[in-house]
């Protein structure tokens, strides 16, 4: 995607295999900086601070990290040091050890002195089957902004939470891609973004990359989606997912979950985009088995920004002295989701739904 009209993909491999460069998250919207990985703990270090993040990018930076962490060690051990130490970084997006599994399963027939080389274009191949699967979800999710918009006749109002665009992907995104295609289409698509407290994600990721491609937006808070919906000004409600269940339930940022709610009562689409890799198939009860991570209590307490002569504070907003708690995510039941697009195409949030456009899994359930 663009940035100052230069086409950008979030992750850069080094054509040596020896490093990788990625956008710094952290640094946005004020500034656009690249960070070179060049060790596993560089990339473990980037994940876990959220240099990186978003369900999709986070697993192809760690099978580029377990490649970087083989370039010293290659051992069966070494293997799976790096696998332990990726996966613990972040618990609840499935897609990090869905990619770590797929390149250490191979790996294991691969001679030792071949092992890096190896696991670093697996995790390029990785890399590129993302970007093929999110313009493929962009593609299905425009087609359904299509009938909505044909239907209306105006513009088409879409309410999005937290980052799920090319930021949180190699490129495209999943929630946005369906916006981008749309929008390159020449159908007039307008963006509500949720700020998407506490780490502000949308106001800071969504909103910068909106911008940055010429997509029309609006950031408002969190609460307002709600009141816009009962109003008639939100279309459809289209969200991502950092794990789903072979149920349809949809794991997602903090806060989705009442969106889902609020659209539910007021007869808005809700739709949530994801690739393969997303789709947890051993699990059934989103509620009840979805590891929910638990951040630094610090992302709700402060706040940091920029001050009007451009330099940068970080604030507290909370009372001195009271507790805080930070669940990152919350899961929405499949019920409340009218369904999900993926790159093979829009699934009834069911199982059944899931099934008919992944049947090879009937043979693994």
């Amino acid at each position: 995607m663009n940035i100052d009209g230069k086409p950008y993909r979030t992750i850069l491999p080094a054509a040596d295999g020896a490093s990788v460069a990625v956008i710094d998250q952290t640094r946005l919207p004020f500034a656009f900086e690249l960070k070179r990985l060049a060790t596993l703990d560089d990339a473990a270090i980037a994940i876990r601070t959220m240099i990186v993040r978003g369900a999709p990018l986070i697993g192809v930076t760690a099978a580029y990290g377990l490649a970087l962490g083989l370039r010293e060690d290659a051992s069966d051990a070494a293997i799976e040091h790096a696998v332990a130490t990726l996966a613990a970084t972040r618990p609840t997006a499935i897609n990090l050890r869905w990619a770590l599994d797929r390149v250490a399963a191979k790996l294991r027939t691969v001679g030792v002195s071949e092992r890096a080389a190896f696991a670093f274009a697996e995790a390029g191949r990785i890399a590129e089957e993302d970007v093929e699967s999110c313009h493929a979800i962009g593609r299905h999710g425009a087609e359904i902004l299509a009938e909505l918009h044909k239907a209306k006749g105006a513009r088409l109002n879409v309410l999005t939470h937290c980052n799920a665009g090319w930021l949180a992907t190699v490129d495209w995104g999943t929630a946005l891609a369906p916006i981008y295609v749309a929008h390159e289409a020449g159908i007039p698509v307008h963006v509500y973004v949720d700020e998407t407290r506490p780490r502000n994600q949308g106001a800071a990721l969504t909103a910068f990359e909106l911008n940055a491609h010429g997509v029309p937006h609006t950031v408002i808070a969190d609460n307002a989606g709600g009141h816009l919906m009962q109003h008639g000004e939100i279309d459809v409600c289209i969200v991502g997912s950092d794990r789903t269940t072979a149920s349809g339930d949809v794991c997602n940022k903090i806060g989705t979950y009442l969106k889902a709610l609020a659209a539910s009562d007021n007869h808005v689409p809700f739709y949530a985009a994801l690739p393969f890799s997303t789709i947890d198939w051993t699990l059934d009860d989103g509620v009840a088995q979805i590891p929910i991570e638990e951040r630094d209590g610090r992302e709700v307490s402060h706040l940091t920004g920029r001050l009007a002569d451009g330099g940068f504070a970080t604030i507290e907003v909370v009372s001195p002295g009271s507790p805080v708690a930070n669940p990152a995510f919350d899961v929405t039941p499949a019920r409340l989701v009218t369904g999900i697009i993926t790159e093979r195409g829009v699934a009834r949030a069911d199982a059944e739904g899931l099934l008919s456009l992944y049947p090879e899994r009937r043979s693994v359930a």
